[in-house]
């Protein structure tokens, strides 16, 4: 007999706990949820030293961006991709990268060898993509639709100084 009460008084919590989340919003400003299981890991967004965008002893090859696979079943190929910063500039992955579910890559700048045994592609590209103090990354899927993005900025988000911001553990 007791079964319908506690189950109705369980239905109305949850009733005004869904009306309370949808009040106050589902993400901060900064992070947009969407459906996908690649996602941004994290940004290396200032290289450690001072920047040097030389493509021969500069040091562009230490700013990086991880995309990893939070699907536990599925593996995701990313040729396709798109990686954006809020300037617009664009990195797609033309050729294919299979990742297994809970595998990463590291998306790296400068020139060098892409590796899936490494976990690392590379722009092919010396100039800095991240800004060192504030930028947005966006994923997005072969066919255009928003994958995943995070807006940062330093002050706000990199509590230690060391240049690197993690989105998703």
């Amino acid at each position: 007999m007791h079964i319908r009460p506690t189950l109705a008084a369980a239905s109305a919590l949850t009733v005004s706990a869904l009306a309370a989340v949808a009040l106050l919003g589902a993400a901060p400003a900064y992070a947009t949820e969407y459906s996908s299981a690649l996602k941004v890991r994290g940004v290396q967004y200032d290289a450690p030293g001072s920047d040097d965008n030389r493509c021969s002893g500069g040091n562009t090859y230490k700013e990086y961006v991880t995309i990893k696979n939070y699907s536990s079943t599925a593996t995701i190929n990313l040729k396709g991709y798109k990686v954006k910063d809020a300037a617009g500039n664009t990195f797609t992955f033309t050729n294919s990268h299979s990742l297994q579910p809970g595998d990463y890559v590291r998306l790296r700048g400068g020139r060098g060898t892409d590796s899936d045994a490494n976990n690392v592609v590379y722009r092919n590209n010396c100039n800095f993509l991240w800004n060192n103090t504030s930028d947005t990354i966006s994923l997005y899927k072969p066919s255009g639709s928003h994958a995943d993005t995070h807006a940062y900025t330093k002050s706000r988000d990199d509590s230690d100084g060391n240049g690197y911001i993690g989105f998703h553990s």
